[in-house]
């Protein structure tokens, strides 16, 4: 499978029409016929339904879609990192949504103010998203919160951690406590985070198992979820300081007992760095060596 042909593929993909796509590439049309039912031949697999207006890709041509574009960017990034003689090029990192990302753009800043062609692109995502971009190539980079696989991953664990809290009306009768405590959610609609089915410390902490729980509905992003706490559908499971509240009719409360989560900066185990993302990790190793400013 050769990169010029997913190339052709991906653009007739994009353009629905072979004769278009074909004027785009400035080729013939029965020259990417050729080239694209060869392909198919190769993979044994229909990649494209035919209509009389438009070509539609099948399940099997989807796929493809998918792998050939990170393929393509993998390839595009390897010879970027390649061409460098000096320091400069992108750093992928996923995350979820956390306040530790403030530590990493702390140091981000510090280096790309050192090395100006240094470019920080962040992908959010819960953990099983920023495992599976770490093990297909396409982030340099995690954050992942809570416990991990050690023997997975080499890791860094970060000097901070997360509090989990609920976060509620402004209006409930929970929201006059400085704390909540799991008595007072026994009987309460709750909306938990897609990744918190993983959690077996939230479960523990609430003394119920997840089957048991009034479960109103599942987030992945907590803005859309504060907006279903606003109209009343329950009580959002988050961490501290990722809604602000000011202005809102919301209301913050923490845990009790508290109830926190490590946070660990990870990467591929024998991964290859670029140049800019292994001095990232030494920037990054340096300033937590560093005592906290007073």
């Amino acid at each position: 499978m050769e990169l010029r042909v997913l190339q052709y593929f991906l653009a007739v993909a994009r353009a629905e029409s072979i004769t278009a796509a074909a004027r785009d590439l400035h080729l013939t049309q029965p020259t990417l016929s050729r080239q694209l039912g060869e392909l198919e031949k190769e993979l044994g697999k229909p990649l494209f339904s035919r209509g009389s207006r438009k070509i539609t890709l099948t399940e099997e041509g989807r796929l493809l879609r998918k792998r050939a574009e990170e393929i393509l960017r993998l390839v595009g990034r390897t010879e970027q990192e390649i061409g460098q003689s000096h320091i400069a090029g992108d750093i992928y990192i996923g995350t979820g949504e956390t306040q530790g990302v403030r530590l990493l753009a702390k140091v981000a800043a510090q280096l790309q103010e050192d090395y100006p062609g240094v470019h920080f692109h962040l992908v959010s995502g819960d953990a099983q998203d920023v495992c599976e971009g770490l093990d297909r190539g396409l982030l340099d980079f995690g954050l992942l919160l809570g416990d991990i696989d050690k023997t997975k991953y080499p890791y860094l664990e970060l000097p901070v951690k997360d509090t989990w809290g609920v976060l509620m009306p402004a209006h409930s009768p929970l929201a006059q406590k400085d704390w909540v405590s799991p008595e007072d959610l026994q009987d309460k609609p709750l909306i938990l985070s897609r990744q918190s089915g993983n959690k077996s410390d939230l479960y523990r902490w609430l003394k119920k198992e997840p089957e048991a729980l009034s479960t109103a509905a599942t987030y992945n992003l907590i803005y859309n979820a504060s907006l279903l706490v606003e109209e009343g559908m329950g009580y959002a499971f988050t961490l501290e300081g990722l809604v602000n509240t000011k202005g809102r009719n919301l209301n913050f409360r923490p845990l009790k007992p508290r109830l926190e989560m490590p946070m660990y900066f990870v990467w591929k185990k024998y991964g290859h760095f670029s140049k800019a993302g292994e001095i990232f990790l030494k920037y990054l190793e340096k300033s937590l060596e560093e005592p906290p400013a007073e």
